[in-house]
């Protein structure tokens, strides 16, 4: 007799997939796509364990959206993946072009040091600020790179701007003719009337390094 919510139990219920991705597929629930708004972002979730903790029932943090209907597309799309960069397993960049501004915006870290009410509501734009985590004025020609809470820039030779993550060390590329954005990274174009230009970044943390073990990375 097989014993429901056993090991032997669970490695049974595993004989009901083909394969892996099949496996994976059934972790991933509408509610996940709806949030996330990208299938490849639900699986990559589920597969490094984190599915179970995107909806937790105790939460030590306030979703600032949950208390207004966010405006326009970009508003929306940042609202729906703000769950998820308050946990810390997924973060998002928003690359923001403004007139003779431009910035790589770290989503996760404006989270915690501003308030976003004003930005769902549309009463105030989001705005490439000198203190973010890369800033360019095109015309005076300044360049300001910055270290954030979960992001350090760097300027390579032959690849130019890229991202590292602090907590798994991945880096994400940037540049537009790039194949790929990194590992377990996708870039989105958000066409938004209220805003010009704006593509985003979103990296999955696949595990976050211990501080005290870095100095072995």
């Amino acid at each position: 007799m097989t014993v429901l919510g056993s090991q032997t139990d669970s490695d049974r219920r595993l004989l009901d997939f083909q394969n892996y991705d099949e496996y994976l597929d059934s972790l991933v629930s509408p509610l996940d796509i709806c949030y996330l708004k990208s299938s490849k972002t639900a699986r990559q979730l589920a597969e490094l364990g984190y599915r179970d903790i995107l909806f937790p029932v105790h939460r030590t943090y306030v979703l600032t959206s949950e208390f207004v209907t966010p405006r326009g597309r970009l508003m929306e799309e940042l609202a729906l993946r703000e769950r998820a960069n308050r946990l810390g397993i997924l973060l998002t960049i928003a690359f923001r072009l403004q007139f003779e501004e431009s910035a790589y915006i770290d989503f996760a870290d404006r989270l915690t040091s501003e308030n976003w009410l004003p930005y769902y509501r549309g009463d105030r734009k989001l705005s490439p600020l000198r203190r973010d985590l890369a800033y360019y004025h095109w015309r005076m020609g300044q360049t300001c790179l910055n270290e954030t809470r979960n992001y350090v820039p760097i300027i390579d030779p032959e690849r130019g701007l890229l991202f590292k993550n602090v907590h798994d060390r991945q880096l994400i590329t940037v540049d537009p003719t790039a194949t790929s954005p990194g590992v377990h990274t996708t870039r989105v174009r958000i066409r938004c009337p209220f805003y010009e230009h704006v593509i985003l970044y979103d990296h999955v943390v696949r595990s976050k390094i211990l501080h005290g073990n870095s100095k072995h990375q």
